[in-house]
Order: structure tokens, then C-alpha cells, then sequence
């Protein structure tokens, strides 16, 4: 049996490609190095350089066109690695995958079986929020408060716990793009904040479609926020 490469080596060259691409070295549209070239930079195998550059595609950051090579899709924002490890963001973007799929059916369900106790609290959530902005803090607590109303307004229990259990995956997300939006500018906070208007306000209009929509559509901008588009 062929064996796999280690893990720690695969982490490490991922690491250290991501972070050239982060750095600018290499920008979206830009050819990677051959695998041969790379194998000789990290001082690795090829396995584990394929291995890397498997991962790094899986992430949607490079694309491989055939017979031409590797390339940069997208660029993470430059400013993650000051807040959380570079080897982690494929686990906060597999989280993201997961919550695209289950908060719009969620917030979907929310729309016609919420009762207006049910709003009331994510009226409230939000305007917690609100006074996060006004105060200038991280409020990824609140933040994900207000995802676990919306949940509850499903008034489904396997929604309810789905979310309630991603509470530790998913504040480690909030507080990295909460942390990155404080960093560039009131403004993309309140168009955080706008997206969860959105969301507020079709469950208001017992609007499933526009919730479902609403809510989908703020959790894949906040995935482009931290991964680019």
C-alpha cells in the first residue's frame, strides 16, 4: 500500500502556500510554480506537494488548467493572518458550507412558523447588535445569538440543536470576521448589519423564499469577505 504523506508536512506547505498568496506574492490570476519548483522551495515531495495543492483547490483558492498549471482564483483578505492561524481556514470555510445549507432552511422555516415572541427576541438580538456598532466591540457573542434566534423561530429542534451544538466552530469564525470588519470601517460593519435586516425583515413578511434568500446571501458574502470572491 503506497503510504500518504504526513499530515504536519502537508500543513506546513499549505501553510506557507497560502501565505505567499496572502503576502501578494501571488496574485489572483497568477501561475503557481511548477510542482518541481515547489518541491525544491519547501524542501518536500512531490506527494506532499500535491497533497497541498489538492487542498489549497478544495478551498476554491487555486484552479489547475490542464496542460497550463496551477493557478490563483481568489485572495484571502491579507489582513487573516493576524487573527487566526492560515492552516485553519479550510475548517472555517467547510463551517461556512455547512451553515449556508442549514440557516437559509432555518431562517426559511422561521418565516412560517414563528410566533411574534419568537420575533420579539430576534427584534432584540438585532438591536444588540446595533448597540455593538454604536459601542465599537467584537459582539460575536451577539452575533451568533442572533443566528440561534432565528433557529428557534424554526421552532424544529434538529435545526435548534444543528446551530446550538456549532456554537464553539462558529464564534471562532464571528469573532475572526467581526475582529477584520472593526479593522476596516464602520461602514462594512452596518453592511453586516443590513444583511441581518434583511433577514429580520422577511421573517416579519412570513416571507420563507426571502428569508431563506436573505439569510444565504449574508453567510456566503461573509465567506467572500474572509476568502474573496
Amino acid at each position: 500500500m503506497r503510504s500518504s504523506p504526513g499530515t504536519g508536512l502537508v500543513d506546513r506547505v499549505y501553510r506557507e502556500i497560502l501565505g505567499s498568496i496572502v503576502a501578494g506574492e501571488f496574485k489572483e490570476g497568477d501561475q503557481l510554480p511548477t510542482e518541481q519548483a515547489l518541491t525544491l522551495r519547501f524542501a518536500a515531495s512531490r506527494p506532499t506537494i500535491r497533497e497541498a495543492l489538492s487542498r489549497l483547490r478544495a478551498d476554491g483558492i487555486t484552479s489547475t488548467r490542464r496542460g497550463a498549471g496551477t493557478f490563483v482564483t481568489r485572495r484571502p483578505d491579507p489582513d487573516l493572518p493576524r487573527f487566526a492561524p492560515l492552516e485553519t481556514l479550510s475548517d472555517l470555510q467547510r463551517c461556512f458550507d455547512f451553515r449556508i445549507v442549514v440557516e437559509s432552511g432555518a431562517a426559511a422555516l422561521a418565516a412560517t412558523m414563528a410566533a411574534e415572541a419568537e420575533l420579539d427576541e430576534v427584534q432584540r438580538c438585532f438591536e444588540r447588535l446595533d448597540s455593538v456598532i454604536r459601542e465599537g466591540t467584537v459582539g460575536a457573542g451577539e452575533d451568533f445569538d442572533f443566528h440561534l434566534a432565528v433557529a428557534r423561530a424554526s421552532r424544529n429542534q434538529f435545526f435548534i440543536s444543528a446551530i446550538a451544538s456549532m456554537q464553539p466552530q462558529v464564534l471562532v469564525s464571528m469573532n475572526l470576521m467581526r475582529s477584520l470588519s472593526l479593522i476596516k470601517s464602520v461602514e462594512r460593519q452596518k453592511l453586516v448589519q443590513a444583511e441581518h435586516a434583511l433577514v429580520l425583515q422577511a421573517l416579519r413578511q412570513q416571507d420563507a423564499v426571502g428569508a431563506g434568500r436573505a439569510m444565504r446571501e449574508h453567510l456566503e458574502n461573509a465567506r467572500n469577505r474572509m476568502f474573496g470572491k
